[in-house]
């Protein structure tokens, strides 16, 4: 085992060499000194042959049928009839062009090659006493105090609790322009600070870290095979021993080993078996680089056949940064006193409509901790029940205050209905079994959100529907604005499960977009999932098979753009290999094509094929990289 992997880590030595003693043999041969040319042609098909049969012997074992056999097989047979100008070439060549398929695969896996580089090695700890301290970033422990200057990288997941700077977070969510970060920002592990200063608390640290499980699903999506490659492999199978006995019986028709051996040697599917794994591993690549993970190449095939979208409304074709734009109390109740207690209420529930109450009490300085709650209940989709300094809290939509039997007269059924067709979420609130308000809770639509879509619908999208559990006023004007085909408003989870599922009964491929955390089930039902998952949730990463790490939605138009050229790419691939092959075949057959020359022109067509593949590591980098002109438009009827 020593000596095979000795052998193998000195490839390229042994390429070399042979190269080097094959221009002694032509050099001798031309001087006129046969007897040296033989010897060092010889002595150059041995050295080269060591590493090929090594591979053939391997492969044998497994009970496979390799390109590494074929050649073998080619060697052994032009070297017992003597014609070793082609035996040295053969090899040599084989071992050139696997050099050359290492070295430009290589560069397509550039992408998680400078993901693996932007890793930070340390991190510098603040510690109780005042002292700072710089340790291997494997060392930090949640809780710590990590303090990063200008031109830093950050090491951990953490959030922000003095200072503030502006962060380069590239390699997070492929975005080029810092974003500033203040107190209570989240800051990821391998962003960068452009300047300013920053202590952070790690939350996450090692491998949990947003940028770890980053490069873990790129290098898990990279080994990941399409439909196309696991096809390939079995087509391989098969074809290898197909080869050989058409050789065999190529023999046996013109009785010559010559020409069988070239067939053999000729017939090899080296750019077949290559071009879909390299297509595959650049366009994976180039997501990762612009901030969109595609979890492997049967993802990336399947969501190239995608023809119907369908959005989650609030964080996903909204900002998800909803505000409190107004507070409406009826009976005379005191406007502070309806925030403080379904601010408090809130505090139970993870909907961002009730975070965003929470936050508004506590920017204006009302003190939750100090209130008493007690019997809290999240009902999913509705809203929530709590008991709040003994008064009983029930804040939700339409459904919930039906379901209470709270009556909603016609004055607050009519300032709900105009709240909700000025773009706002009408939060109804009850205390103590009457109705004592409503909270109006705006988005906006997203800058890219027009633009994004208009380029899915001219890349193929047949279809656009919209599915949320806000209103069907605020849901109306989104879907107008956006010129969305369908909406359908005031939707459960299970709702939008049950939707989608009719979609693909009806023979629409489907991919769902949402926040990945209540539209998680929706996600897992469709075709393709595809998670709005800014900085990377755990949920998004998971459920998801695409995942937009800036929360952008043009980012969505390119991932879908991008696998549609991969496709394609992968199609192409194959079409070289298999015209190249059939020609090289034919001429050999026709005896135009020698094994040295057709040797030659196997090995750059199979240079050929990666060498397009690699377009795709540059794929739409213009369009990504452009600022976009759009102005932010509101949500409004």
């Amino acid at each position: 085992m020593k000596m095979i992997a000795h052998i193998n880590h000195h490839k390229n030595h042994i390429t070399i060499l042979s190269g080097v003693l094959i221009a002694i043999g032509f050099i001798s041969g031309f001087l006129g000194t046969e007897n040296l040319k033989d010897i060092a042609l010889i002595i150059a098909t041995l050295i080269a042959s060591v590493p090929i049969f090594i591979k053939a012997i391997q492969a044998l074992r497994m009970k496979a049928f390799s390109i590494d056999l074929l050649v073998s097989i080619a060697v052994l047979g032009a070297l017992y009839i003597g014609e070793y100008t082609e035996s040295s070439v053969v090899t040599f060549l084989f071992l050139f062009g696997d050099y050359l398929e290492m070295r430009t695969l290589e560069k397509t896996r550039s992408s998680l090659r400078e993901l693996v580089d932007m890793a930070p090695q340390e991190a510098t700890i603040l510690r109780a006493d005042g002292n700072t301290e710089t340790i291997p970033v494997e060392e930090v422990e949640e809780g710590d105090r990590v303090v990063i200057h200008p031109g830093g990288k950050v090491p951990v997941d953490g959030k922000i609790v003095s200072g503030k700077a502006s962060i380069n977070e590239a390699a997070i969510t492929g975005e080029s322009v810092p974003a500033s970060k203040t107190i209570d920002a989240k800051v990821f592990s391998g962003t960068i600070v452009d300047n300013g200063y920053i202590e952070i608390i790690a939350e996450r640290v090692g491998d949990d870290t947003t940028f770890a499980k980053i490069i873990e699903l790129v290098e898990e999506a990279q080994e990941s095979k399409s439909k196309a490659e696991k096809f390939l492999d079995k087509f391989a199978n098969i074809y290898t021993p197909t080869v050989v006995v058409l050789s065999i019986i190529v023999y046996l028709f013109t009785r010559d080993l010559h020409l069988a051996i070239t067939f053999l040697v000729i017939a090899c599917p080296g750019a077949l078996v290559i071009g879909a794994p390299v297509s595959n591993v650049a366009g994976i690549g180039n997501g990762a680089k612009n901030g969109v993970l595609i979890k492997g190449g049967e993802i990336m095939d399947k969501f190239s056949k995608v023809d119907t979208l369908v959005f989650d409304k609030t964080g996903t074709l909204t900002k998800g940064k909803p505000e409190v734009t107004d507070i409406h109390t009826f009976n005379k109740v005191d406007k502070d006193t309806l925030l403080e207690l379904v601010a408090k209420a809130e505090t139970i529930s993870e909907h961002h409509l009730g975070q965003t109450i929470v936050k508004t009490a506590r920017k204006r300085g009302m003190d939750l901790a100090s209130m008493e709650l007690t019997d809290g209940e999240a009902i999913k989709g509705n809203g929530i029940k709590a008991v709040v300094n003994k008064r009983k809290i029930i804040a939700g939509n339409r459904k919930l205050m039906t379901t209470e039997n709270i009556t909603l007269s016609t004055a607050v059924e009519s300032y709900a209905v105009s709240r909700e067709k000025a773009g706002n979420s009408a939060i109804f609130i009850a205390i103590d079994g009457n109705i004592a308000g409503i909270i109006s809770i705006a988005d906006q639509i997203r800058d890219d959100a027009k633009k994004a879509l208009a380029q899915m619908r001219a890349n193929g999208i047949k279809k656009i529907v919209m599915l949320t559990g806000d209103n069907k006023h605020t849901a109306e004007a989104v879907a107008m604005e956006l010129g969305l085909d369908e909406f359908h408003a005031e939707l459960l989870p299970e709702n939008k499960v049950e939707f989608v599922k009719k979609l693909k009964e009806s023979g629409h491929i489907v991919a769902m977009a949402g926040d990945g955390i209540n539209d998680a089930p929706a996600i897992a039902t469709a075709d393709i999932g595809l998670a709005m998952g800014e900085g990377g949730t755990d949920v998004s990463m998971e459920t998801a098979d695409v995942v937009l790490m800036a929360d952008k939605l043009m980012q969505f138009s390119h991932a879908y753009s991008l696998s549609k050229a991969t496709t394609r790419n992968m199609k192409q691939n194959i079409f070289i290999a298999v015209a190249v092959v059939a020609i090289l075949l034919t001429g050999v057959l026709m005896g135009s094509v020698h094994l040295a020359s057709g040797m030659f022109i196997h090995e750059a067509s199979v240079l050929i094929v990666i060498l397009n593949a690699m377009r795709l590591i540059r794929f739409n980098r213009k369009n990504m990289q452009a600022d976009e002109e759009v102005v932010a438009v509101p949500v409004e009827a």
